[in-house]
Formats: structure tokens, sequence, C-alpha cells
């Protein structure tokens, strides 16, 4: 079998459902942001430790997840197929991200990116994941999509945040504090903000 289709040779691309869009389009955009940051994943899973299989069998779970998110988003509501991903996926990804906060010390200003190697490639999935979440911001404007794609990529970003934080943590690696910042958690409980 080719893996080849040759559809892609004048910068086009079939969604699921076999409607045709241009490869820039705001679809095609939020969705290979989201195979990035899976591939990403994949590489995060390769570097961790055998000790740290727990995370590592976690994050493969995460992938099949955001599988499901990248499908969504290529498949058209006129397609009219079921969304695959469901209120269940949200409801996981906080859990978790309440298991790290809840493992991790408490803290009342920003960080800087880093620490371990681990904690500093799950910060840059971190990144990947905003980025995807602004792209399918944009798609949503336009198009209408599954609005649970929307949630869980709002909640990765902190998933992703609280992982790198716990992975520090387990590794007795203290956080690194932004310096010229003031304490803004306690700041923004007391504003109500």
């Amino acid at each position: 079998m080719k893996i080849y289709t040759k559809t892609g040779d004048k910068g086009m691309t079939k969604l699921v459902g076999s409607s045709t869009v241009a490869k820039d389009s705001d679809r095609v955009e939020s969705y290979g942001t989201i195979d990035e940051l899976n591939s990403w994943v994949g590489y995060i899973i390769s570097q961790l430790p055998s000790e740290n299989q727990a995370v590592k069998n976690e994050l493969k779970l995460l992938q099949n997840f955001l599988f499901d998110v990248g499908t969504d988003l290529s498949t058209p509501i006129e397609a009219k197929r079921p969304f695959k991903l469901q209120p269940e996926s949200v409801t996981w990804l906080e859990e978790r991200i309440d298991y790290f906060t809840a493992e991790s010390p408490d803290i009342d200003r920003f960080i800087l990116p880093g620490g371990t190697p681990e904690a500093s490639m799950v910060h840059v999935a971190r990144t990947i994941a905003r980025r995807g979440e602004r792209a399918i911001v944009r798609l949503n404007w336009t198009a209408k999509i599954n609005e649970q794609v929307l949630i869980f990529t709002n909640r990765l970003s902190d998933y992703f945040y609280a992982l790198a934080r716990y992975l520090n943590v387990q590794a007795n690696e203290p956080d690194i504090f932004y310096e010229r910042g003031e304490k803004v958690f306690h700041k923004i409980k007391e504003e109500g903000l």
C-alpha cells in the first residue's frame, strides 16, 4: 500500500468525510499543531527513565486523547460523524491536574520553565499546547467544532505545567522563580481575579 496520495500536490488535503481544504487553513493548522504536540509527548515518553513508568503510561493515554482531538478537528460538522473526545476526557485531565498540584508545594510567584531535562521537555509541551489552543480558538470563530475539544485543550497547558512541577518535585529539583515578579497568586486571590 502506498502512503502518498498526491492529493496535497496542489496544496489541498482531504478531511474526514472527503471534503477538501487548503493545507494552510485554520482547521489543518489546528489539528496539525495537536499532531506536533502528540509527537513531542511521544518524545517525552522515550526520554523518561524506566522508574517513571506510571507517568509514561499516563502520557500514552494522553496521546490517545490527543489523537481524538485531532480526529474531531479534522471532521467537519457536515460529515455527520460522532465526535470522539467526550466530557470524561476533560474530567480525567482535571483529576490529573489536581493530583500533580497536590503533590507539589504551594507557590505564590511565577516560575521559569526548567528544572530537570524531563520537566523542561514537559514545559515545551505546555507551550505547544498553548499554540494549539490558539489555533483551535481561531477555527472556532469560523467553524462549529466539538466544544469538548476547546475545553480539553484549554486544560492541557495546565496539565503540562502541573506535571513539570511534579517531575521536578520527584527529582528534588526546586522551582526556578521569576525574580522580577511580585507575589501574584496571593494577589489574585485577594483581588478576586
